[in-house]
């Protein structure tokens, strides 16, 4: 059974065509997505969550080693240039599938039953979801957290009005964006509208989103703050701590630490599906 949302068909895209080259050893026989966490991969994680809320419309798009990404009653699409590529462009090899209703998720971030609920709950054209209690999260993670964390301003009505930038001052970053978001009603024909003006005029000069890089290169923050500029408005999703991203062996060695002795819950329930 497909999951009615609204008016809406409710569909999930989870982009794991990643490598995950900070992450080796650990990749350098199995992708990304599919490192265990707390005894299952990054994408079972997922999985068990969009089942627990009855979502079953599911597509993963793969890249690296796809050929061992194999889940029952998932649909697939393969990012083919995923080394030349980043989260945008591997997005839009799904294109057909950016209908109705459409979460997308980084396949490298695990997240809990509630944070998924509260993206489901909000009503916008488009929202993602940022963590505004990121602060101790990131010291647990970055020796000096300014060294990744980004940008992140919201306006007095919830609308996001700069992210993804760098930073030089945390307490201009009243949140941070996790990877998870939400296209509806007309935000789906206002991405895929904005995704061919950008791309087509990249092709006749300059990346319109980020300047420093190829258009094939951009960043889905860059493609946000893209949108934001052009007058889109895109809502925050606040969340307090309920997700993880997996991106480094740092990461990886302090989740495991933080398992055996305890303590993990105070960022993230194991047990919460």
């Amino acid at each position: 059974m497909i999951k009615i949302f609204g008016n809406n068909t409710l569909h999930t895209i989870i982009l794991a065509a990643g490598e995950g080259k900070r992450l080796k050893p650990l990749t350098q026989d199995k992708p990304k997505c599919l490192i265990n966490l707390f005894g299952k991969s990054l994408l079972q994680h997922q999985l068990d969550v969009y089942d627990s809320c009855n979502i079953n419309d599911i597509s993963i798009i793969t890249g690296y080693k796809k050929d061992m990404i194999k889940f029952s009653n998932t649909s697939s699409f393969h990012n083919l240039n995923y080394q030349n590529t980043n989260m945008l462009e591997t997005l839009f090899c799904a294109q057909e599938k950016i209908i109705d209703s459409v979460i997308v998720a980084y396949g490298d971030i695990i997240f809990e039953k509630k944070t998924l609920q509260a993206l489901l709950e909000e009503e916008e054209d488009i929202s993602v979801v940022v963590d505004s209690n990121w602060k101790k999260y990131w010291g647990i993670r970055f020796e000096n957290p300014l060294d990744d964390a980004e940008s992140l301003e919201i306006d007095k009505q919830g609308y996001i009005q700069n992210i993804g930038q760098k930073v030089d001052d945390l307490e201009e970053i009243q949140g941070q964006y996790i990877g998870l978001m939400k296209f509806q009603n007309r935000g789906c024909d206002m991405i895929k509208k904005f995704y061919k003006i950008t791309k087509d005029l990249a092709k006749k000069g300059k990346n319109p989103l980020n300047q420093n890089i190829p258009f094939e290169k951009s960043y889905m923050t860059d493609f946000l703050q893209g949108m934001i500029d052009y007058g889109y408005k895109i809502k925050a999703v606040p969340i307090s701590n309920g997700w993880l991203e997996l991106d480094s062996i740092h990461d990886y060695e302090v989740y495991n630490k933080k398992f055996d002795d305890k303590t993990i819950s105070e960022f993230f329930s194991v047990n919460d599906i």
